[in-house]
């Protein structure tokens, strides 16, 4: 069966998301990637509540792409721990582990996260 990239990722997130979910103790880090831009978000399934987020938008330095992703990283990492997060659980979103994704995964760990 054919798929674009766009249902290929769509059918690779809700395989995810049926193992992968986020409680009070360890909530759950998503990534969301744009052509130009980079979300994260440390959310609490149970109770429906954003915890922390960080996003490209706010940086104003001419970077590159994985650069920018290390920079939310570090955000999203210093931002959980104000809101009392130290260990979470990682949602790719259906992303591939590569480039960008991962860049942001590496700097939320040396931002102090565990997961």
């Amino acid at each position: 069966m054919a798929f674009n990239k766009t249902e290929r990722r769509n059918k690779i997130k809700l395989r995810l998301r049926s193992k992968v979910q986020g409680t009070a103790e360890r909530p759950r880090l998503t990534v969301f990637r744009s052509n130009k831009q980079i979300y994260a978000q440390v959310i609490d399934d149970l109770a429906g509540k954003t915890l922390a987020s960080a996003s490209s938008l706010k940086l104003t330095d001419k970077v590159t792409k994985k650069e920018m992703a290390a920079k939310v990283g570090e955000l999203v990492a210093k931002s959980a721990q104000e809101a009392g997060v130290t260990t979470v659980v990682f949602d790719r979103n259906g992303y591939l582990y590569h480039g960008r994704v991962r860049e942001l995964a590496e700097a939320a760990r040396n931002g102090g996260l565990k997961f």
